[in-house]
């Protein structure tokens, strides 16, 4: 209790410090060459941020894996290769509630895929589910050209990608780990996915069209590969583009 009331009478002062000094900075008569002040007042709000973010984690520790959000890409754990799981693990509590927190981020998201090294756990481990209400929207031309198929929960423990269809087709993709952007990307038509369940059962899955898409791109998660490594770079694209200039 100590530690919030301090934080909270500190902050104010804080903030009138940091207005001020910005104030000063941007608009009094300075012979400070202008890059010169600009960095100083970057120094500052850089400053100011990092006091804050002091204030709040005595005030509130740092959360731990698995996260309830999605890790952002230039965090390490989005580029190694995730660990197998021990199978005699996967019904453990440990692992149940990574499958539990992965299905859980995935559905409050309404994304389509999850990998565990996204909510930062280096095990290799995703989930995938693709319901009928995310394609009411969808023309049917639109489902037939990108092969979009309402797909129910699916656990893949300890994942193995095989091949079926080296053909490949080339659609754009977003990723929750890299927020705002998309690319287009070429993924193998059809592919195989065995491994095991939530249950510790073994599972094999062949897929096509806009399911092997998705088990594509979350198995290059485990291997800590992001869709931007595989991208057609002309294609990357700010989803919000459009709104800055408005």
């Amino acid at each position: 209790m100590k530690r919030a009331l301090l934080a909270s009478s500190l902050l104010p002062l804080v903030m009138r410090g940091f207005q001020t000094k910005s104030f000063l900075t941007l608009n009094s008569f300075s012979l400070v060459p202008a890059a010169f002040s600009v960095s100083r007042q970057h120094s500052s709000d850089t400053k100011v941020r990092s006091y804050l973010h002091y204030l709040k984690r005595k005030i509130r520790p740092p959360s731990s894996p698995p996260y309830s959000h999605v890790c952002q890409v230039g965090d390490p754990v989005l580029r190694g290769r995730a660990e197998a799981v021990d199978p005699g693990a996967v019904q453990g509590p440990e692992v149940q509630k990574v499958i539990g927190t992965l299905v859980k981020v995935m559905r409050r998201l309404e994304c389509v895929g999850l990998s565990a090294p996204q909510i930062g756990v280096p095990l290799r481990i995703l989930v995938l589910e693709f319901p009928e209400k995310a394609l009411q929207d969808v023309s049917p031309a639109a489902r037939d050209a990108r092969g979009l198929t309402p797909v129910e929960l699916h656990v893949f423990v300890n994942p193995q990608l095989r091949v079926l269809d080296a053909r490949t087709a080339s659609f754009m993709e977003a990723c929750e780990s890299i927020a705002g952007f998309s690319a287009c990307v070429a993924r193998h038509i059809s592919v195989e996915v065995s491994g095991l369940n939530e249950k510790a059962e073994p599972v094999t899955w062949q897929v096509s069209g806009w399911p092997a898409r998705i088990l594509q791109h979350e198995m290059d998660h485990l291997d800590g590969v992001l869709y931007i490594d595989r991208m057609d770079s002309r294609t990357f694209t700010n989803i919000h583009w459009a709104e800055y200039n408005d």
